[in-house]
Formats: C-alpha cells, structure tokens, sequence
C-alpha cells in the first residue's frame, strides 16, 4: 500500500483524486478543510499550508499539490498583492511542500510529485495575467525539479482547462456561460474533476515510470487545435 500525500484536497480535483484512490492507498489529506470522503485508509490534518508548520510524515510515494485559484481581472485593475497571493498559492505553497516532504520521497521506492498548471500558461487569454504567471512558475518549476532530482524522484504537471469544480464557479455560473465556454473548445466539452483525476493516477503509477518533466494538456483541443 502507498502512501499518497494530497494537498488541497477537501474540493474539486483534489477530491476527485482522493476518492479514486482511497481504496488501495494510504491518503494523507493536508488542507484547511475535510474532504467529502471518511474511510479507514484516509488520515486528515487540518493545515493552512501558506501559513502552518507542515506535519512529519516519514515516508512518501507520491505528493501531489492541488491548490489553485481563478483570479481573472483586467491587467489594470490586478494589484500587486493580487499577483503575490496568486503566487504564493500556486507556486510558493508547492515550493515549501516539496522542502518538507523531499527526504521522505527519496526514500520510497518510484515516488514522484504532480502539480498543477493550467491551459492560460499555453494559451493567451484576457484577464488571466496573474493566473498565467503564476501557473507558468509552477511549469517551470516541473521542468527544472525533474531534471534535479532524476533519476529518483518524477515531476510531472498537468495543465487543465476550465473545470466543473467549485473553483470554477463564477465561470460556469449560468447555461449560457456553460454553453458559451463549451462551444470554445474544438471537442465541444469542459473537464470533470473525474477526468483529470484519472490523469493524476496515471501520472503517479508505475506505469507513468518512463515520464518526468513533462506538463500534460487537457485541453479539449483548445491549444492543440484552431477549427
């Protein structure tokens, strides 16, 4: 049994990815709030990671950071704090976790981290200049990491398109707003958390033994393609 390190994972993705291996593995959920799953398998520590002291935790297969934000605004109405809390969430809280956790991943066997990006950091998009920064940070955080840490530890990313979660909210607000966001994308879709859960249990398999550095799109064609 593993032994999976989820931060940010009483929402959304992160839930997703929780109940999905809830069952054969050992989860250690890090987030201010519960997750939505109880189950004998799953130790919760309530912790503000930007702000707390992280837990001991001895031994890691796998570490995998969720949190995220939508911060969409014009360039001229973004503050600078704005683009420092954007920051500090995304990039600034997985850089402390990875400190913490790194001696207790060298010692598992194939362990790996997964962060999370999004499609903004590929495409360009009105509003999403913090956002994209942000993200963008977290890719190149990917990159450089697998490289330093090969061949022991894997980093991988995944980037996202807009997402069914409560994160998403304000953009997915209303039919029109849904179908207008759909209509965007060349498969004519939007993710499920389930989705991209099912990518991050790829990503962290022994299956996924050959990949590190790379940062994979599920983007419902809206980089790949132009139709």
């Amino acid at each position: 049994m593993k032994t999976i390190v989820v931060i940010g994972g009483s929402k959304g993705i992160g839930n997703a990815i929780i109940s999905k291996l809830i069952n054969s593995n050992r989860i250690i959920s890090l987030s201010r709030t519960s997750p939505h799953e109880t189950h004998s398998n799953l130790q919760h520590i309530t912790c503000d990671v930007l702000k707390d002291d992280l837990p001991i935790i001895e031994t890691i297969d796998a570490l995998i950071y969720c949190p995220g934000s939508i911060n969409l605004k014009p360039f001229s109405r973004l503050s600078l704090d704005e683009f420092r809390k954007d920051f500090e969430i995304n990039v600034l809280g997985a850089v402390k976790v990875i400190q913490k956790y790194l001696n207790a991943l060298k010692v598992a066997n194939n362990p790996s981290i997964l962060l999370f990006s999004t499609v903004a950091s590929q495409l360009g998009m009105p509003f999403h200049s913090s956002i994209a920064t942000s993200k963008s940070g977290v890719e190149g955080l990917v990159k450089s990491l697998g490289a330093e840490l090969a061949p022991k530890i894997r980093v991988n990313g995944i980037a996202p398109t807009v997402t069914n979660t409560t994160l998403a909210s304000k953009l997915l607000r209303n039919d029109q707003m849904i179908e207008t966001i759909t209509e965007r994308h060349p498969l004519k879709k939007i993710l499920n958390p389930d989705e991209v859960a099912d990518m991050a249990l790829f990503l962290i398999s022994d299956k996924a033994a050959s990949l590190s550095g790379q940062i994979f799109k599920m983007d419902c064609g809206i980089v790949s393609f132009k139709i």
